[in-house]
């Protein structure tokens, strides 16, 4: 599609940036339902698909999220990958300290408001309805849930290796901002 057809088939009154947001989110969401059609959900205990690691100090007294794997389904046309989908809660003042994952994420917030920062970027807030994307390797310094009294949730969509592995890798604090 030409970029002049794409421009074309904007809504009047919505940015390229919203535009392209909302499609990305309606994939997500299709992708979602189109795993739970095809796929099974992964038998293992979905309370937190997290590599071992110790967590930092500071995180300690606050609430975890909670990561449950919807599917993960081998993409036919590249070999090797697998797209997985993934809800991820946020209890009140829940909070995930500096970390990475294993391939690129899309994240679409479905619930409530999300504190989040990227290595290298400045920190951002998230309101339903909003995602963002974190490429492969990409340190990720926190994500937490802004509000003390209500809960938030995320819908995630990972494209990584084939093998469905943690999804999130935590890393010390001290790390230097570069995935191993």
């Amino acid at each position: 599609m030409s970029s002049q057809a794409f421009n074309d088939k904007i809504p009047r009154g919505l940015s390229k940036r919203r535009y392209a947001l909302a499609l990305t989110a309606v994939a997500a969401v299709g992708t979602a339902l189109v795993g739970l059609y095809w796929t099974t959900v992964d038998p293992r205990p979905a309370t937190n698909h997290m590599a071992e690691r110790t967590i930092p100090a500071a995180a300690l007294s606050r609430p975890t999220t909670e990561i449950k794997p919807i599917s993960c389904t081998p993409l036919p046309d590249i070999p090797g990958k697998a797209v997985t989908v993934a809800i991820v809660n946020f209890p009140p003042d829940a909070y995930t300290p500096r970390h990475h994952h294993p391939g690129n994420v899309t994240a679409f917030v479905l619930k409530g408001t999300l504190n989040s920062q990227l290595a290298g970027e400045p920190a951002m807030t998230y309101t339903e309805g909003q995602s963002w994307f974190e490429p492969k390797g990409a340190i990720h310094l926190f994500a937490e849930n802004a509000s003390k009294t209500e809960p938030a949730s995320l819908l995630a969509m990972f494209v990584a290796d084939e093998n469905c592995g943690p999804l999130t890798v935590l890393l010390p604090d001290e790390h230097d901002g570069h995935a191993n």
